[in-house]
């Protein structure tokens, strides 16, 4: 059984060793790490504060909490001086004023600032205090030569401190603090990307935004592999659970460690037993998740919004039709469900963020507020009926050709927007769509839809794109000059910098399996594994 919590996280690991390197040799680089609840942004943290050591930087780590300004402070102050002293060899006690004495030592300016900070606290004064905390960084920097990297995690709840005007006031340090590097996480991607882009965006001292990413497929296979105690999982198993958790670390381990305490059991049991049973850890903990619209006005508005997308009906125009609302009221309640990271808008679609939830809203939250009995017994079958037909179905669409399925996907194109990756498109409603053979000697499958606004050309290369490739598939496009809307491949492995770049002179777009994988989600449709 796989012990690493940190398993397929190198590449992050990475940049944070690298942007750590840089800021040693007076290149400072803030970072911010964004992705959802359980994704694993404080694994990777922990994993980089155990592997990194240097003496000549002091790292402070403070995990966000609802506190008061001056329990905050006490623990900002407690860990940049245990571990400023850390190396000293002398033994260490978590006691603030231990801490302070045996300091005072070697940065006595440092220390008689820290005192005067916390007298002003004593006397619940909160102006100043958040920029003299930050600055003690600067001035342990001044006394001794080293550097500070600050760790926030989830740094938004600073604003429990009830400090007025506190990221204006952060946003200025920022700028000075050449010596203090800051590292900041949060699973509120929206509200975080907002701050960044308006009350923390700097000149100097600005955030690089990092977003911590589901596993891949073939990071989840090997997970599972590794995770997984059966030798030869039932046909299908292992890519329906990549499928159905979206390659979420969280649920990957808790699937793999069910299934490694009940062996004998079928997956659907044991999905049962976590999601639907009134004691399943997914079932308590997406209850709980629900809690927090409860105290909203319109909360079952929320509710009802999420259990429609979630069923399949995910336009604005639809859920406006089933609500009977007007775009404008759902406007202000979609917003809100944006706000908080539990939906994300994509054009004309929406999408409930955690697919797990998503599922869990469809099948158990509201089977049991639809049942006309209270007889738990028959909703447990209903329940257990749909999930072997999801997983049926999955089985079903796996065995069918690849191009089958993009044709499929096609035909159900309806003239909606659709925004992936900051680019925005048109998806054609089609009028005619028929597979192409390629006179290409890798670049020989491909697809052609055609519409009264123009025609979609896309081909599929299952290896490593190659330049070649381009030049190929660029030929073929020109065989239908001036009248090409889009030019596409579909490609399973990544991408090289030199062959982008062809396919960008070329006008081509390069999809890789994450791509149309958003796409099959969008229309409700199983995810392609391979």
């Amino acid at each position: 059984m796989m012990k690493d919590s940190c398993f397929g996280r190198e590449a992050y690991l990475e940049i944070f060793l690298k942007r750590i390197r840089n800021f040693k040799e007076g290149y400072r680089q803030n970072l911010a790490i964004i992705g959802d609840e359980l994704i694993g942004k404080s694994s990777v943290i922990f994993r980089f504060l155990n592997k990194f050591s240097d003496n000549h930087l002091i790292m402070i780590y403070l995990e966000g909490r609802t506190e008061p300004l001056a329990s905050f402070a006490q623990r900002f102050i407690g860990v940049l001086l245990y571990n400023f002293l850390i190396n000293s060899g002398m033994p260490l006690k978590e006691d603030l004023e231990f801490l302070i004495n045996k300091s005072s030592r070697h940065i006595p300016k440092t220390t008689e600032k820290i005192r005067s900070i916390l007298a002003a606290l004593e006397k619940r004064k909160k102006n100043n205090i958040i920029p003299d905390l930050f600055h003690l960084t600067e001035s342990i920097n001044q006394e001794t030569g080293k550097s500070c990297v600050v760790i926030l995690d989830e740094f938004h709840s600073l604003e429990g401190l009830g400090v007025k005007g506190i990221y204006r006031e952060w946003a200025k340090l920022l700028v000075l603090q050449k010596n203090t590097m800051y590292i900041i996480t949060s699973s509120m991607k929206f509200k975080t990307r907002g701050l960044l882009s308006k009350e923390l965006s700097l000149l100097f001292g600005n955030f690089e935004i990092i977003t911590i990413e589901p596993f891949d497929i073939k990071t989840s296979e090997a997970y599972l592999n590794e995770s997984l105690d059966l030798k030869e999982p039932a046909y299908g198993l292992k890519n329906f659970i990549i499928h159905f958790t979206g390659g979420s670390p969280f649920y990957l381990k808790l699937i793999a460690e069910s299934i490694n305490k009940s062996p004998q059991s079928k997956l659907t049991e044991i999905l049962e037993d976590i999601l639907f049973e009134p004691s399943g850890i997914l079932n308590q903990r997406f209850s709980n998740y629900l809690k927090r619209f409860l105290d909203l006005p319109q909360n079952q508005d929320y509710i009802s919004i999420l259990y429609l997308i979630s069923s399949g009906h995910n336009r604005l125009s639809d859920i406006a039709n089933l609500t009977r609302k007007t775009k404008k009221d759902l406007k202000v309640l979609i917003n809100h469900l944006l706000e908080v990271d539990t939906i994300t808008r994509m054009g004309d679609f929406l999408k409930v963020n955690d697919r797990v939830f998503g599922f869990w809203l469809k099948f158990v939250y509201q089977g049991k507020l639809g049942s006309l009995t209270f007889d738990a017994k028959n909703q447990k079958i209903v329940f257990r009926d749909k999930l072997d037909e999801m997983l049926q179905d999955f089985i079903r669409c796996s065995q069918k050709p690849l191009m089958e399925r993009l044709a499929e996907l096609l035909r159900l194109f309806d003239n909606d927007n659709l925004q992936i990756e900051k680019k925005r498109m048109r998806l054609t409603h089609f009028r005619e769509i028929k597979t192409l053979e390629f006179n290409s000697r890798f670049l020989h499958e491909g697809l052609l839809g055609r519409s009264s606004e123009g025609t979609w050309l896309l081909g599929l290369k299952r290896e490593a794109l190659t330049e070649d490739d381009i030049s190929s598939f660029a030929r073929e496009c020109k065989k239908y000059r001036n009248k090409l809307e889009r030019k596409i491949i579909l490609t399973f492995k990544e991408v090289d910098a030199n062959t982008r770049l062809r396919a960008m002179e070329e006008k081509i777009a390069t999809w890789d399996l994450n791509n149309i994988n958003q796409l099959f989600d969008l229309f409700y449709k199983p995810r392609v594994i391979a």
